[in-house]
């Protein structure tokens, strides 16, 4: 395993973008094959999302995930992507689709299957994530310079996403994304329990239903416009916990976050990627 500091190159004036004043980082866990063992082998890759309102990037929902997938021999990757009030939406998207492609592009050199490239998010994190997966054939993202699909995920994993901007919205978030950009027309784009279509990848989705940060309703929204679309998905809701678990244990919460049954949602999520 080697980890990487990745620039994405980015060019946002070329893209009528402001240039962030800090850099998104970009980071990866990628696995080497040896001839002593693995020679050959391609493996999946995981893009990680932190969460954290659009307002900063969660440490806690970053490098433990990553590590996490790294363990299930799926090549892991962080992006500490810009956040309000440096940038404005667009901006954190066109980073992730940067990522997903970067990957991509580099699958052969990584030992990556280029086919099994997904993205995982956390709340707002969540948010991105599944913009990745709602937006990728638009219009408007092919004019951001993502024409074909080297920047298509190939599934989403959400974990207590932001999704809507109606009745159980989680309004900081939205804020944050659109700032002085904030507008009814946007706010209905960005509500992707609307923008969800044939074309978005497979799905796995997990949410608490005490969760009173993003309500509940934020997954079961999604997974029912998922199951309208016909888009394979496996939703998961657990009974008990807050919001922002993460992992669910003592690595990264105190006392009142460290629930065995919600940690479930890490195997069940690997063998999801893996297909056992």
């Amino acid at each position: 395993m080697i980890l990487k500091e990745l620039d994405l190159g980015m060019d946002y004036a070329s893209l009528g973008l402001k240039t962030p004043e800090k850099a998104p980082s970009f980071q990866g866990l990628i696995l080497q094959n040896y001839d002593e063992y693995c020679k050959g082998r391609k493996r999946p890759a995981v893009l990680v999302l932190p969460g954290g309102g659009y307002g900063f990037t969660s440490q806690r929902e970053a490098a433990p995930i990553a590590l996490e997938f790294a363990a299930a021999g799926v090549s892991a990757f962080v992006l500490h992507y810009s956040v309000a009030p440096d940038v404005r939406f667009p901006t954190e998207l066109v980073q992730a689709y940067a990522a997903v492609r970067m990957i991509r592009e580099n699958a052969e050199k990584w030992n990556i299957d280029p086919e099994q490239i997904y993205v995982c998010g956390f709340s707002a994190g969540g948010h991105l994530a599944a913009s990745t997966g709602v937006f990728w054939s638009q219009d408007w993202v092919r004019k951001l310079g993502f024409a074909g699909d080297s920047h298509k995920p190939n599934g989403l994993i959400l974990s207590y996403p932001v999704i809507t901007g109606g009745e159980f919205a989680h309004r900081g978030s939205f804020e944050n994304l659109l700032g002085d950009r904030y507008s009814d027309e946007l706010v209905e784009l960005n509500s992707l329990e609307k923008q969800v279509s044939k074309d978005t990848p497979r799905c796995f989705v997990w949410h608490t239903s005490e969760d009173n940060g993003v309500p509940v309703q934020n997954s079961l929204l999604f997974a029912s416009a998922l199951a309208a679309n016909g888009v394979p998905f496996e939703l998961h809701i657990y009974p008990h916990g807050g919001h922002g678990l993460s992992l669910a244990n003592e690595l990264v919460c105190d006392a009142s976050g460290v629930l065995p049954k919600v940690q479930s949602w890490v195997p069940f999520a690997k063998e999801w990627i893996l297909g056992r």
